[in-house]
């Protein structure tokens, strides 16, 4: 489907409790999320016909929109069932699943207290997020200019579209730079994350990523920390300065688009794949698709 503009993929998508074809799934131009950014999403992945902790995401759906001061209507089981019917539907046993709610057109302007609320589930198969040859070697990023903000300037642990603007503008100038993608600072200076994963760090065999508090506190991430600890490895969630990245060995991403992506640089910083982000990786894989074969040691 390369070079396939997302309109066009065809198929069905779940929208507000029905299914509609592919190319019928449309809204106003002067629809309020479009405007005001008044949208709140999830990505998700289904492995083997299984979305990988589907309800996790949609109690994250339903606490985003909270936070943005709307209310889903419909049921968490009622869209964890949608989300399950969207894959069958789409006919994917591995794919990508996009959850999302949004203030409507009834109202224009930045009140919109009686705006409707839609609701929409898509799922198309979806690759590495990374090419394959960059995520063997470890890919590598770029600093952003931009800045995570504070949590008194936006509701920062949702998931919401507005926070992303800052993360489109890093990743395209980390891309014209070469890079594959950028490490963002918060507004305190220390490192946060990239623009749509979390970031960890090795060093004499623990773990170190930094706390989340004016970021998301990943799915993909949590999972991640769970199997590093039931292999051993200690994880230490704590500030980061980024003068601290000399001092580290291995680099790593976590997130449901990036799974586990290993690093070899952050603007001129290096790092090596090396055993933990090996061992995570094939924990990983193993995790999302419920094999029991092989258990960590």
């Amino acid at each position: 489907m390369a070079g396939v503009p997302y309109d066009q993929l065809g198929g069905h998508i779940w929208f507000n409790g029905e299914f509609v074809p592919w190319e019928d799934a449309k809204v106003h131009v002067l629809t309020h999320g479009l405007h005001y950014a008044s949208a709140v999403f999830e990505g998700e992945r289904a492995y083997g016909g299984k979305i990988f902790k589907l309800e996790e995401h949609t109690d994250r759906l339903f606490d985003s929109a909270n936070m943005l001061g709307f209310e889903i209507p419909y049921t968490r089981e009622e869209i964890n069932q949608a989300s399950m019917d969207e894959i069958e539907k789409q006919a994917l046993t591995d794919g990508y699943v996009r959850p999302i709610a949004w203030r409507g057109s009834e109202m224009m302007g930045v009140s919109a207290q009686s705006n409707r609320i839609n609701v929409a589930i898509a799922a198309w198969e979806w690759p590495s997020y990374f090419k394959p040859e960059e995520r063997l070697k470890g890919i590598r990023l770029g600093m952003s200019d931009w800045r995570r903000p504070d949590p008194r300037t936006a509701p920062c642990h949702a998931k919401a579209v507005g926070l992303y603007m800052i993360c489109t503008l890093s990743k395209h100038a980390a891309e014209a730079e070469g890079f594959a993608d950028a490490m963002m600072l918060d507004w305190r200076g220390r490192i946060a994350e990239a623009t749509g994963a979390n970031v960890f760090f090795t060093k004499a065999g623990v773990i170190h990523t930094p706390e989340p508090d004016c970021f998301l506190d990943g799915i993909t991430r949590r999972t991640v920390i769970d199997l590093a600890r039931r292999r051993g490895y200690e994880v230490i969630e704590r500030p980061i300065m980024p003068e601290e990245m000399p001092e580290f060995e291995e680099c790593f991403l976590t997130g449901t688009a990036a799974e586990v992506t290993p690093v070899s640089e952050i603007q001129g910083h290096s790092f090596v794949p090396s055993e933990i982000c090996e061992n995570l990786m094939a924990d990983y894989d193993r995790e999302v698709r419920g094999d029991p074969a092989e258990k960590a040691a």
